[in-house]
């Protein structure tokens, strides 16, 4: 059994007892600024940054942190996005860290990263001040993957659609994902290789899909990197998150968009 394996079976149990005790308030939302737009509209490349305690393959990264402060300084570093791992079990995450940084920055986008399944699951971010959920590719067949994001679509929630291999792009591409996360790490063996993002963009031709580069991403040269291959955009968590100084290090990252036509 794979560690993806793992977390979709515990998403499973979660996802029942959901169901079980979970109430939709469907309370008015705050408008949050739209990471698509942001994305398109951008001259240097758009950093989700990522609130994040741990994961399966690293370990403990910052289990101290205080989610509040920590995406304060993103947004003041130039984030156009804050991501927050809501998963408690394999990455200690919770949808409270959620709905405090909801609380405390009202405007920017709001990624909830976590395995969704279900759509108990996005009335649950969405209910927690989300703006954007993840959908990944490799974790449902394409029926699902389409009935979520349609289901998030028609909740006007953004949909960042993860995939790692050329198969799931095409996938992506079939259901009309506008926002597609090319994820270098493998979920089933957590190994990282940047040039799957060289790889897979490769398929993606539209301009108006907006590419995000996911996992491995560290120095300049690996934004670079995945700017060349096409990326608009990179996610970026275990390198913030252990940065000495964030400003410096969005600062090191951000680089300019190149213009040319690829």
């Amino acid at each position: 059994m794979t560690i993806l394996d793992r977390i979709i079976a515990q998403k499973e149990k979660e996802v029942n007892e959901l169901k079980a005790i979970y109430a939709y308030k469907q309370q008015p939302k705050q408008k949050r600024k739209s990471l698509y737009d942001q994305i398109q509209g951008s001259d240097t490349i758009s950093v989700i940054a990522e609130v994040k305690r741990a994961s399966p393959s690293k370990g403990d990264i910052n289990q101290t942190v205080d989610p509040i402060a920590q995406a304060m300084q993103y947004k003041k570093a130039g984030a156009a996005a804050i991501s927050v791992l809501t998963d408690r079990q394999f990455f200690n995450g919770s949808m409270a860290d959620l709905s405090a940084v909801a609380a405390a920055l009202p405007e920017i986008p709001l990624l909830c990263k976590d395995f969704m399944i279900d759509r108990v699951q996005i009335d649950t971010a969405v209910d927690h001040g989300a703006s954007i959920i993840l959908l990944i590719a490799a974790a449902l067949k394409e029926e699902q993957l389409k009935d979520l994001y349609d289901y998030a679509k028609s909740l006007e929630v953004g949909v960042l659609f993860e995939v790692h291999n050329e198969q799931e792009a095409e996938t992506a591409l079939k259901i009309g994902a506008d926002m597609i996360g090319i994820n270098n790490r493998d979920l089933k063996t957590f190994e990282v290789d940047l040039s799957v993002t060289e790889r897979v963009a490769a398929l993606i031709k539209d301009e108006r899909i907006a590419l995000v580069s996911e996992s491995g991403i560290r120095t300049r040269k690996d934004v670079l990197q995945a700017e060349a291959a096409g990326a608009k955009a990179i996610l970026v968590g275990e390198t913030l998150m252990r940065a000495d100084d964030i400003k410096a290090t969005m600062r090191e990252i951000r680089i300019p968009l190149g213009r040319a036509v690829r």
